[in-house]
């Protein structure tokens, strides 16, 4: 007669144990086991940046061709496995506020200003700041690098200067201001100098490769400013649809990046005036709508009275439209 198993207390434990562990192997699979994907694909794949499950499920089929040199027929197959392994399919409103506690907000100084933000500057979406020179877009990235490693002393910052605005010597007084040290604070933010569009989006998208094969806590990946250099660079109405899909392209590989590391990107936009409004504020940001629907929250900054900046949410996809009033001083941003 066959042994009679009487399953206990403990032995369900084991069994449950069992169970986590093969759930945790499904988990940890790598993109050799992908289907299609050989020794040769898979260093293909990694030297363009795709090193993990994410940034293959998160990819088109035009771009793993492109990168891996193989079919769209086997891109497609490469991407569906990605995905299905994910489970990026369907999921319920409790899944997606499990996964919304993850969300990190970084404080700017200002209480005024996280209050308006509804507690601070979120991760894993974009945050664009537009206003007219000295309105304090690069003062706010400055000071968000600070209150990041004021929060997490190993957070790092990528800074994508196009206008030649990031200075040193400025997180140094807002270091101590915030009691930090100034040496620690410069160690932990990467810096690049970007010098026309095509090297801004290169940098950006390299930017994955701190956390991939650097390791790195990036938590703020800054671009100042956004559109100077597609201003600069597609002139007329003539260049205007080349000028707007390259900005889209720039705009949805950012998106990707805040999505797949959780991380704050933040971007300061430049602005123009319009000639036919005659009557109210006639100052629009640059970009148009492809910038406008990538950005997850979108503020507008303009100068106040006896040296203040106003700070107004213009869109977000949670919080009302509101206006917070703050000043810039040497030690960081302050209250009024």
């Amino acid at each position: 007669m066959p042994k009679e198993i009487v399953i206990t207390d403990e032995l369900k434990v084991k069994m449950g144990k069992k169970n986590e562990e093969k759930v945790v192997e499904k988990e940890e699979l790598t993109v050799m086991d992908l289907p299609g994907v050989g020794p040769a694909t898979a260093e293909k794949l990694s030297a363009a940046g795709y090193e993990e499950m994410m940034s293959i499920a998160v990819a088109t089929p035009g771009e793993l061709v492109e990168a891996a040199e193989i079919t769209e027929a086997a891109a497609k197959k490469i991407i569906y496995a990605a995905r299905s392994t994910l489970k990026m399919g369907f999921e319920s409103g409790t899944d997606i506020l499990k996964k919304r506690l993850n969300v990190l907000k970084i404080k700017t100084g200002s209480k005024n200003l996280d209050t308006l933000m509804g507690g601070g500057f979120e991760s894993g979406a974009i945050v664009e700041c537009f206003g007219e020179f000295g309105s304090g877009k690069t003062q706010i990235a400055h000071s968000l690098v600070i209150q990041a490693q004021k929060q997490d002393p190993t957070a790092v910052a990528v800074f994508i200067d196009t206008e030649n605005t990031f200075r040193p010597e400025r997180l140094i007084d807002l270091a101590k201001g915030a009691g930090l040290d100034p040496d620690q604070v410069l160690a932990n933010v990467k810096v690049a100098r970007a010098f026309n569009s095509d090297h801004q989006m290169l940098l950006a998208e390299k930017a994955s490769e701190l956390i991939t094969k650097q390791g790195l806590n990036v938590r703020i990946v800054i671009v100042d400013s956004l559109t100077a250099h597609f201003r600069a660079e597609f002139i007329g109405r003539g260049t205007l649809a080349e000028r707007q899909q390259k900005l889209n392209k720039h705009m949805h590989d950012l998106m990707k990046l805040a999505d797949s590391y959780n991380l704050l990107v933040y971007v300061t936009n430049q602005v123009m005036s319009r000639p036919d409004v005659f009557f109210g504020d006639p100052t629009v940001a640059i970009g148009g709508h492809v910038v406008a629907h990538s950005s997850t929250f979108r503020i507008y900054l303009r100068k106040g009275k006896k040296g203040s900046r106003v700070a107004k949410l213009i869109d977000s996809p949670s919080l009302p439209d509101g206006e917070a009033i703050f000043i810039v001083e040497t030690d960081g941003l302050k209250d009024v």
